[in-house]
């Protein structure tokens, strides 16, 4: 039986946050998926600790790796493009754990022309804290979890709670949902077939939080597609860590403004190197 899934996650030598990552993929509803590690150069001692525990998982996963060589993120996600087995893709970060029916919302909710986006809860402090591996295969991000977001909001300060309201019901998340003009890269999924024609991912952008995200989202849309938001699903919970600087913002919207005055659609610092 042929894979409904590949899971790309995006990652950089936070093996405790990929720990309750891999957890929650363990807890999945849907189970026919293979899971992409995309780690733009972990040390020895981290990749040593994913390839011990992809000994002992039930889950499918690739470990694609490149050396350490500065903030190479779009260069290993389209290593892992290359890499994966599916037809269709969702890609992930490793600091945002999916609900038990992640998978399984972006597959019901997919249609053809369309990238499926969500967005995630940003949790606070002491509730990243609380949560371990352990819990999420038992069940913690389950049941009455909405509640302890709502009561964490008020004091703890966890926001976008709203985002973590769930319900099975493919025809209300779709009359909810909205279509937008940019995308998250924690959140959204789309056919492998349209993402390797517009080349994957730009491969010039070399520093975090702005640029890769927009610029691909333009390209998506110049080459006809949609950005699909559903409403109710698609649901991720942010741990906590401090906000990576924007060191490189002024030089990634000159690449982005490059993109939008050749209308690409299809960047030429892809997958396929074309200049």
């Amino acid at each position: 039986m042929s894979l409904k899934a590949s899971i790309i996650i995006s990652f950089y030598n936070k093996i405790d946050w990929l720990t309750l990552v891999l957890a929650a993929l363990e807890r999945q509803s849907e189970k026919n998926f293979e899971v992409i590690i995309a780690d733009d150069g972990s040390n020895d001692t981290v990749v040593n600790a994913i390839q011990d525990y992809t000994k002992s998982t039930p889950l499918s996963i690739q470990h694609v790796w490149h050396p350490d060589n500065g903030f190479l993120k779009t260069t290993i996600l389209n290593k892992s493009v290359v890499a994966s087995r599916s037809e269709y893709l969702i890609f992930i970060d490793g600091d945002c754990i999916p609900h038990k029916n992640f998978i399984e919302d972006h597959l019901r909710l997919s249609s053809p022309n369309e990238v499926i986006i969500g967005r995630r809860v940003n949790l606070s402090d002491a509730l990243s804290k609380q949560i371990t591996a352990e819990k999420i295969k038992d069940g913690f991000l389950e049941n009455s979890f909405v509640a302890r977001l709502i009561i964490d909001s008020i004091v703890n300060k966890s926001k976008d709670i709203e985002k973590g309201i769930h319900i099975q019901n493919t025809k209300i998340n779709r009359l909810l949902g909205t279509y937008k003009k940019g995308l998250l890269g924690c959140n959204f999924s789309i056919s492998k077939s349209d993402l390797l024609a517009v080349n994957g991912f730009d491969e010039r952008y070399k520093s975090p939080r702005y640029g890769e995200d927009t610029e691909i989202a333009y390209r998506f849309i110049q080459f006809g597609l949609k950005l699909f938001m559903p409403k109710f699903a698609l649901g991720q919970y942010h741990l906590w860590h401090k906000k990576l600087g924007r060191d490189s913002e002024a030089e990634n919207a000159i690449l982005f403004e490059e993109t939008k005055t050749n209308k690409y659609t299809r960047t030429p610092y892809g997958i396929v190197k074309e200049k």
